[in-house]
């Protein structure tokens, strides 16, 4: 028995050792690939951000529907030249597997262009689409339909590579863009439908739409804050009836298909550390996880990976946060931004408008002195980082300081180049075919490079 024994020591002892926390688990290799992969991105989305949405949603004891997921993982999210990323590398990471440096997109730190996942999707005969509230040609979406070396000047040639590379899904915001304005005299949409794109503008035409190639552009920039819809009488759809139509069209053909899904205002509302309109943001993304989810579960042949570019802000649930309070702000803070006036001849607000804002929308009195720190903190931060959302991004700061909320504060915001990104890891959730592949810490890196192992795809290597 002894001598049985130590030959069994010695074979256990000689098999080889898999490393803990590797990107690819030694059973991924025997899955059959999935026919279908939906990325699910929640722009900014930290963990802080998914506990102010469950605790207001749901209360202390409930959850997100998106915790109940089977896979989970965390994931660094820093980039080449910065600990911290933006959303044009952390795009990038998500997308083609590797790390660029901040503002840009698609392409190595020297440059090079990259095949993006979706690239590869689409190489193998696969359809493709991004859906986006932000706009299309912005981080996340541009990431993985094009290459340019930098995110602000390259916009418009985002909207001209989108339509060379065929992806046959586009929904979302920024038709400014695509405008004879921006395209040297060129009406890109027009240039779309000449290809046999159906271009759709509100939500009642893409509900009718039954095409195989669909432009969907229902903003000229942004579009709106889930708040702000009914109050704006807005016509745009939601992320759940864009992802639903997007599936529809890309699920026709048998071949499979590619689909990013991003909840980009999350991270707007994070900027400005707008606790309601996060809670209402990340219940929209939640609800179209749950919606994906369920559609998977019927197909049977989809993995749904669920992830963050980055966290946005440092959002964190604090003891004394007055929850009900702002559970009674019916508006964003770029709406609250909207109704306020300029003094003649001056870059300060009148302390009428201001006053009449926070306590209409917020609830809050300000006193005189107040209202001048509120206009004199706006002042000190024009020139600064994102200088064109200093108002709402101060009105979010006074209310969630009023209310007790926790965040990166105002200086930290304006000090850097992200306007307060944090590199803090993000959770990942996974479901469906292939998902158990995704476990551990891991880099947003392994994310395209999971799925390209799944799916039996060479990705590019550095």
């Amino acid at each position: 028995m002894k001598k049985i024994f130590m030959m069994l020591l010695v074979f256990v002892l000689s098999l080889p050792i898999c490393s803990i926390g590797s990107a690819f688990s030694p059973q991924s290799n025997t899955v059959t690939p999935p026919k279908n992969v939906i990325l699910m991105v929640g722009d900014g989305m930290g963990v802080g951000q998914l506990e102010v949405a469950s605790l207001f949603e749901h209360g202390k004891e409930g959850k997100l529907f998106l915790e109940s997921l089977p896979q989970v993982a965390l994931a660094r999210t820093f980039s080449n030249n910065n600990s911290v990323t933006d959303s044009a590398a952390g795009g990038t990471a998500l997308a083609t597997g590797i790390k660029t440096n901040n503002g840009m997109l698609g392409v190595s730190p020297d440059g090079t262009e990259v095949d993006s996942i979706l690239d590869l999707f689409k190489q193998h005969g696969k359809k493709v689409g991004v859906i986006s509230t932000h706009m299309v040609v912005d981080a996340t979406p541009a990431a993985f339909t094009s290459s340019v070396k930098n995110r602000w000047d390259g916009q418009p040639e985002i909207a001209r590579q989108q339509l060379k590379n065929e992806v046959d899904v586009i929904l979302g915001g920024g038709s400014h863009f695509f405008q004879p304005e921006q395209q040297g005299g060129v009406d890109l949409i027009k240039k779309y439908q000449e290809k046999g794109y159906t271009y759709v503008r509100n939500r009642s035409e893409l509900k009718k739409y039954e095409g195989d190639k669909l432009l969907g552009l229902f903003h000229p920039s942004y579009m709106s804050f889930k708040l702000d819809r009914d109050d704006l009488e807005s016509e745009e759809p939601n992320l759940i009836e864009m992802t639903k139509k997007a599936i529809e069209v890309l699920s026709k053909e048998d071949k499979g298909f590619f689909l990013m899904v991003e909840g980009a205002r999350i991270d707007h509302a994070s900027h400005a550390t707008d606790l309601t309109s996060i809670w209402k943001e990340t219940i929209e993304f939640d609800d179209t996880v749950k919606y994906v989810v369920n559609w998977a579960n019927r197909d049977q042949e989809t993995l749904v990976v669920v992830v963050a570019d980055h966290e946005t802000m440092g959002i964190t649930l604090t003891e004394k946060l007055n929850v009900e309070a702002l559970k009674k702000i019916g508006v964003s803070t770029t709406f609250i931004a909207s109704q306020l006036k300029k003094k003649n001849h001056s870059e300060e607000y009148t302390t009428k408008s201001v006053r009449q804002a926070f306590k209409n929308f917020a609830h809050i009195e300000l006193t005189d002195q107040q209202i001048h720190s509120f206009n004199q903190d706006i002042i000190r931060a024009r020139g600064k980082v994102y200088s064109a959302f200093q108002t709402e991004w101060h009105i979010g700061s006074t209310i969630s300081n009023y209310y007790h909320g926790g965040a990166i504060n105002l200086e930290n915001r304006t000090l850097g180049n992200t306007g307060g990104h944090s590199a803090n890891m993000v959770p990942v959730f996974a479901y469906g075919k292939g998902a158990s592949i995704f476990n551990g810490v891991i880099n947003n890196t392994d994310i395209p490079k999971n799925i390209a192992h799944l799916m039996g795809y060479e990705m590019y290597r550095e």
